[in-house]
């Protein structure tokens, strides 16, 4: 069953935008991250939330969305998130590890998962525009933004040799292919 989470656990860039995701959602999400491994459980991380269309709007625009798909500027109206987690880190309180963030992403995203949503990582942010534009104080800086919603693509893994290309594409039918070393690749066999 876990297995089947992970594999579900894509990252879907085009969503159903008439399908709300709500604040107590969210909320929700974030309480996995709450929840979850903090290195020195120094808990570093802050969050913002957004499900409200205008919002929305604003932090979409400090996005960059697929950097192998380079003819493709990102979804359309149409398709976009509909709800996005921002994830902080308290600059007075730096984290142990620089990990956390990534345990609280996919903490966040396999809950996401869990209920039928799906959503991308993005690290690749306008961090200053961002932080401008949310007001955000200066104690903060961001790290990653979540973006949500209800998945409007179909993500499929591929196995691949090492040495094969690992860039993501879309098919002509826009179905998105991701290639997976396989497991017998990336095991290590020590004496």
């Amino acid at each position: 069953m876990f297995k089947n989470m992970i594999a579900k656990n894509r990252s879907y860039r085009r969503f159903y935008e008439d399908e709300i995701i709500t604040q107590e959602t969210l909320l929700s999400l974030v309480d996995y991250a709450r929840l979850s491994a903090s290195g020195g459980n120094k808990q570093p991380l802050r969050y913002v939330i957004s499900c409200e269309k205008e919002l929305n709007a604003t932090i979409f625009s400090t996005l960059a969305w697929a950097g192998y798909l380079t003819d493709w500027p990102g979804p359309v109206e149409g398709e976009r998130p509909t709800g996005y987690v921002i994830i902080l880190q308290d600059k007075n309180n730096k984290m142990v590890g620089g990990v956390d963030h990534g345990i609280a992403a996919q903490s966040i995203v396999l809950g996401a998962v869990e209920i039928g949503l799906g959503g991308c990582m993005i690290a690749s942010v306008k961090r200053s525009e961002l932080a401008e534009a949310l007001a955000i104080p200066e104690q903060y800086e961001i790290l990653l933004v979540i973006a949500l919603g209800k998945p409007k693509e179909v993500v499929v893994v591929e196995d691949i040799n090492v040495g094969e290309d690992v860039k993501y594409w879309r098919d002509e039918n826009q179905v998105h292919h991701v290639p997976k070393l396989k497991l017998k690749d990336i095991v290590l066999q020590l004496k």
